[in-house]
């Protein structure tokens, strides 16, 4: 059996193991505890800043923001939220008052900038990039907490300086100042009371891609039918549209005077039956970005004959004949071009 103690070869062994776990550990800037020590910093203020959204957002809307409300947004216990809550007093970002939470000047300064970020990074998706509308909440929200004042000034430029993100919600400028999009909720829309869709609620995230599946985006109008306890019945861009209470509730609507509102023309191109020619009337506002660019590019400008020719066996996507050209489109892309009745 081999001498545990007295083994030469054994011993020097042990002194290298130990000496490169030691150096693992604790070596400056490059150790496992120095990168978890970095990690624990980026989360507390990952964790901060989004309780300093959370405590702006109740704000403004008037409500009280409480222990419990800032821990279910953050999804962590409450005593970590206690403690977190706690350093972010002693930072100077909250004062208590009378046990609810409130931002200071310099709290209300680090909420603007991630929420400056956050709407600006959503922008870009929308504009710039290929991503669907359901990822552009999730992007922005990792993205929000690494971006810098000159970083977000430079995407602003960039952007031509947009006052609204895609959601109708606005765009923080860098000097703080916040306008709300003044919109009322579509379920608090009269009959028949034409409205501009000013701000579709990108929170919670499964009730947003639900309003994004009914193709539903701010500019267009919409009027109301009926409105129960049960259903809100109403049309827009000349389609048909039922929803929930709960999903319609996060649709904020602007009012509008009849003589403001432009008769919409034209039908969906998903309506064109086989062999049936249209020609483009408009590209709907929910179409944006590179998707937009990419259509005008095929030449579907107001004007443009368009043919539906074949149509896939599983009834997705179809053919269209498009300037001497046959392009496929999906039912969710083609629900976008209005052509002729």
């Amino acid at each position: 059996m081999i001498d545990l103690i007295f083994n030469p070869l054994l011993a020097l062994v042990l002194a290298i193991v130990t000496g490169l776990v030691l150096a693992v550990l604790f070596w400056p800037q490059r150790g496992l505890l120095a990168r978890l020590r970095r990690a624990r910093r980026m989360s507390d203020r990952v964790y901060s800043e989004d309780a300093l959204k959370h405590i702006h957002k109740a704000e403004v809307k008037g409500r009280r923001p409480t222990l419990h409300s800032i821990s279910g947004a953050l999804q962590i216990d409450p005593n970590e939220t206690a403690a977190l809550l706690g350093r972010m007093t002693d930072a100077g970002l909250l004062v208590d008052d009378a046990g609810t939470p409130r931002l200071t000047p310099a709290g209300r300064d680090a909420a603007l900038h991630v929420i400056r970020a956050h709407r600006l990074w959503e922008r870009y998706l929308a504009e710039e990039t290929g991503y669907d509308e359901a990822a552009w909440h999730g992007q922005a929200e990792e993205r929000e907490h690494e971006l810098t004042p000159a970083e977000l000034d430079a995407l602003a430029a960039r952007l031509g300086h947009p006052t609204y993100d895609p959601h109708g919600d606005p765009i923080p400028p860098p000097d703080g100042a916040l306008e709300p999009h003044g919109g009322l909720p579509l379920t608090s829309l009269p009959p028949d009371q034409p409205g501009r869709i000013v701000h579709l609620e990108d929170e919670p995230e499964l009730v947003y891609a639900q309003l994004v599946a009914e193709g539903l985006s701010p500019g267009q109008i919409v009027r109301n039918a009926t409105v129960s306890a049960d259903r809100v019945h109403f049309w827009t861009n000349g389609d048909e549209h039922v929803l929930a209470p709960i999903l319609a509730a996060n649709v904020f609507v602007q009012p509008l005077p009849e003589e403001a509102v432009e008769p919409v023309g034209g039908r969906p191109l998903t309506r064109l039956k086989m062999g049936e020619s249209a020609r483009v009337v408009a590209l709907a506002p929910g179409l944006r970005g590179q998707e937009r660019r990419r259509f005008l590019d095929l030449g579907l400008l107001p004007g443009t004959e368009v043919t539906a020719e074949m149509r896939s066996p599983s009834g997705d996507p179809t053919a269209y004949r498009i300037r001497g050209a046959t392009i496929a489109l999906r039912a969710d892309q083609a629900k976008y071009i209005r052509v002729t009745e």
